[in-house]
């Protein structure tokens, strides 16, 4: 499921291409954050038929070797612990998967060089090594190849790449994705006769949140701005990022809107947002001027908290 995390960076990406853009046509901007949003969810299943389709690769070259006018004992009797893996097979032939991927179009077929380059460079790996020389394979190791394969996958700037041209808005999703999958298939167990997807959401409220947000954010924007210059007088305005003023106003959007959500995950949150899509020394600046920003909005009564833990 698509953590509020993801959610928050693609209120900050959308809000920031908004921005840039001069638009001022809200509508259209909203129902590019909702897309951004799916696409994120679509990566998740095309990151799942990739293990598949990389096997499938593999049983071709078998099949090929078989046809060799003087074949060796190794192409006649191959190892197919892969192509043979029970979890590739579940996702390949589960109904939850393959509908998944049948309703949003979801093919490897217009990049099918880096189903052929990721399976060359995966044969070279130490962790596929180890798997396929296994005197013994069970359940559990299968599962534990697939999820190492993903890992893999994650430290992969080939694919990476390639997602970042298959899509813009995909940028940044990757991680996000191959972890979903790693989280559905530890859940697997040789009992189970198909795969349990994840849904899009942990709550239903995730999407009114994201919406929210980015609404709240976009109209306050000028109001929020105002107030992070109070705060940022004695720096000098050329050296503030603009993300980082951005992030610190959506901030305070969260901050003021959502009564729910504790200030110090507010405030974690955005921070570490702020390290990762801003400067090195975006997380201590952020961090700073949000602290003194959120004791003025609690003095004066803009942020309100209720619900078990917070008052």
């Amino acid at each position: 499921m698509l953590s509020r995390r993801l959610l928050r960076i693609k209120v900050a990406k959308n809000l920031y291409a908004h921005l840039k853009s001069d638009s001022t046509n809200l509508k259209a901007s909203e129902k590019n954050l909702i897309a951004s949003i799916d696409k994120a969810y679509d990566l998740y299943f095309q990151m799942l038929s990739l293990v598949v389709e990389v096997a499938r690769y593999a049983d071709s070259r078998i099949e090929l070797a078989k046809q060799k006018k003087l074949p060796t004992y190794e192409d006649l009797n191959p190892n197919r612990r892969f192509v043979d893996n029970a979890v590739i097979r579940l996702l390949d032939e589960g109904e939850s998967v393959s509908d998944e991927i049948a309703t949003r179009k979801i093919s490897w077929a217009n990049n099918y060089d880096i189903v052929k380059d990721i399976y060359n460079r995966l044969i070279e790996a130490d962790f596929y090594k180890k798997y396929m020389s296994q005197s013994i394979c069970t359940f559990t190791d299968d599962k534990k190849f697939v999820e190492g394969f993903f890992a893999w996958l994650d430290e992969d700037e080939a694919l990476s790449d390639v997602v970042d041209d298959m899509s813009l808005l995909w940028n940044d999703d990757l991680s996000f994705a191959l972890y979903m999958a790693m989280r559905t298939v530890s859940t697997l167990k040789q009992s189970h006769t198909d795969i349990k997807v994840l849904p899009q959401f942990k709550s239903d409220d995730d999407l009114e949140f994201a919406r929210t947000l980015f609404i709240k954010s976009l109209v306050q924007f000028e109001e929020n701005q105002e107030i992070v210059d109070r705060y940022t007088n004695n720096w000098d305005v050329e050296r503030i990022a603009f993300m980082d003023s951005l992030i610190i106003t959506i901030a305070i959007a969260e901050l003021t809107t959502f009564d729910s959500i504790p200030v110090k995950v507010t405030l974690d949150e955005w921070i570490d947002i702020a390290k990762y899509y801003s400067s090195p020394t975006s997380g201590n600046f952020v961090n700073g001027v949000l602290d003194k920003i959120v004791s003025e909005l609690t003095a004066n009564g803009r942020i309100k908290k209720s619900g078990r833990g917070l008052l």
